[in-house]
């Protein structure tokens, strides 16, 4: 007995964790409730925080949880007296009985609230009606001093007097200004369109890719004077014989009309001559060397060698976005054929996971050539087969010229990445120090959040169509995903610098660094950041010794 009463008191002494305990594991929004544990925290949550940020802690969150967590073999006595006390005082009459209660009153609380309502409503209709009757004396009234008048009456007067009554005698400018419905429904929604008209408008479903020329937020299907004049520049400079590159490069810079924007970036990609002669023989022959590819290598997908890349591929896909366009079982057909195709041909790299997105601008974009509608409703199946072969030709072309510039991206080790977040660590530090030291402080490693900007080339950090006009502008500048991304992402990062220094553990800064708030980004924001960026590079790129210490 003496020993087992050692031991216990070994385990009760010992405050150091044993290497192998079992310890419960629960999910982090929902832990289990101790006692010991939430005074704990409650204490921690009433302590101060300090007047000046000393030392940064070497802790993480995770430890700093772990340490004031009881491990499952150091639950003293005291903890097992105050749950059985905690069990004693539950009595289940008492806790049904409340259970009863409270579900009573809530019954008493919706009835009473479903009276007033009603009451309400028939008030209001009461008072809509009088109004009504009101008015119509009133224009009787109104009729008879404008008797021979008729024609004198401007058509604006002549609409106003023909409003519906719960329009208030003002005329409806728009649609959306309209009510509808019943006298009832008129009266609830009043203060409703009251509230509407004082905000500025924005559509409740912001498109895939925007319908203009210049990507916008606003959704406005009118295209303005300068949309309109840029459009006709851009035709006006591929209409010729012999596009000038360098010009349509200038004028790509700020954006491409969507009515365009397949021809041109085919031109910029170089996959497209700029002799307007040749281009129909090239398309030709690309598309046709494209499916002998198909023919050739696509059957060996199945083959031990090859079995575990086309698997890989097909898992990846599901994953990707927009879900209403690739989950389509022909678009995932057409993805599948492009990735393997562009493995097989690239052995050095093979498939890594991260250039399946890259495909998704171009296949968009392509399908643009065909349609009116927006993507995001469309059934790619729907279009002819020759159209569909075309579509996916061009996307494996442009996709590879792509991939040719920034390929040690994905080879072994993947050392073109590698290089980038060091770059951007030491451009960060000498740009915004203040971001650079609060991520250090919180031993928060570029290379944890930065590496996905660098391998999708920000695609999951931007709706589809800001990213569509992000590489507008790579498309025109020189070395644009492999050099110029740099300096994007650096000024993505310091965009955030207010978001960023108000978090204050390295849980936080994970959690905002990979969910950015960029959902309602639209044309304005991806301009500001663009323009942002050119200035970084216009700073640095010529002298990469300036931002090293």
């Amino acid at each position: 007995m003496s020993n087992d009463g050692n031991k216990k008191q070994f385990w009760k002494r010992n405050a150091a964790k044993v290497p192998g305990s079992i310890q419960h594991v629960y999910g982090a929004q929902h832990p289990p409730f101790d006692p010991l544990l939430h005074a704990n925290l409650i204490k921690a949550g009433n302590r101060p925080p300090p007047a000046t940020p000393g030392k940064p802690k070497k802790a993480t969150t995770f430890q700093e949880f772990e340490s004031i967590t009881s491990d499952a073999w150091d639950v003293g006595d005291d903890d097992d007296e105050l749950l059985a006390m905690a069990a004693q005082n539950l009595n289940i009459d008492v806790v049904m009985e409340t259970a009863n209660k409270v579900i009573e009153n809530h019954s008493k609380q919706q009835e009473k609230q479903r009276q007033d309502d009603t009451t309400e409503l028939e008030q209001r209709e009461e008072d809509t009606q009088e109004e009504v009757a009101e008015d119509e004396e009133e224009d009787e009234e109104d009729e008879e001093d404008l008797v021979g008048e008729g024609d004198a009456t401007s058509p604006e007067v002549s609409f106003a007097s023909q409003s519906s009554p719960y329009t208030d005698g003002r005329l409806v400018k728009s649609q959306s200004e309209a009510p509808i419905g019943s006298p009832k429904d008129a009266a609830g929604e009043h203060a409703a369109l009251h509230r509407q008209r004082s905000l500025p408008h924005r559509p409740p479903v912001i498109p895939l890719v925007a319908r203009m020329a210049d990507q916008n937020t606003s959704g406005t299907p009118a295209m303005t004077e300068r949309e309109a004049s840029r459009l006709d520049k851009f035709k006006q400079l591929l209409a010729g014989p012999n596009t000038d590159l360098e010009e349509l490069r200038k004028l790509s810079w700020s954006g491409i009309p969507r009515q365009v924007r397949p021809i041109t970036w085919k031109l910029l990609s170089g996959y497209l001559p700029a002799n307007a002669e040749r281009r129909d023989s090239v398309l030709q022959r690309k598309r046709q060397e494209y499916f002998g590819f198909i023919q050739q290598y696509y059957d060996s997908r199945n083959d031990e060698h090859h079995q575990d890349t086309y698997r890989q591929i097909h898992i990846d896909i599901p994953r990707m976005s927009p879900e209403s366009l690739v989950l389509q079982p022909k678009v995932t057909e057409i993805f599948e054929r492009i990735l393997f195709i562009w493995a097989i041909r690239h052995p050095a790299s093979g498939y890594v996971q991260g250039i399946n997105d890259l495909v998704t601008p171009f296949f968009v974009v392509y399908v643009f050539e065909y349609i009116e509608e927006e993507v995001e409703n469309f059934d790619v199946s729907s279009l002819e087969e020759e159209a569909l072969r075309n579509i996916e030709a061009d996307s494996f072309w442009c996709m590879s010229k792509l991939l040719d510039g920034i390929q040690d991206n994905y080879t072994f080790a993947q050392p073109g990445i590698q290089r980038k977040v060091k770059a951007l660590e030491e451009l960060v530090s000498r740009i915004d120090e203040s971001v650079h030291r609060h991520m250090q402080q919180y031993e928060v490693e570029y290379l944890q959040f930065a590496f996905r900007w660098m391998n999708n080339l920000l695609m999951r950090e931007l709706p589809l169509r800001c990213t569509i006009r992000l590489w507008d502008t790579y498309q025109a500048e020189p070395e644009g995903f492999s050099h110029f991304h740099l300096y994007v992402c650096a000024a993505f990062l310091v965009r955030w610098r207010k978001e960023i220094l108000e978090e204050r553990d390295f849980q936080g800064l994970m959690i905002l660094l990979q969910n950015l708030p960029t959902m309602h980004w639209g044309n304005e924001e991806v301009s500001v950041l663009l323009a942002e960026a050119y200035r970084l590079k216009f700073a640095f790129a010529d002298a990469p010794n300036h931002y090293k210490r």
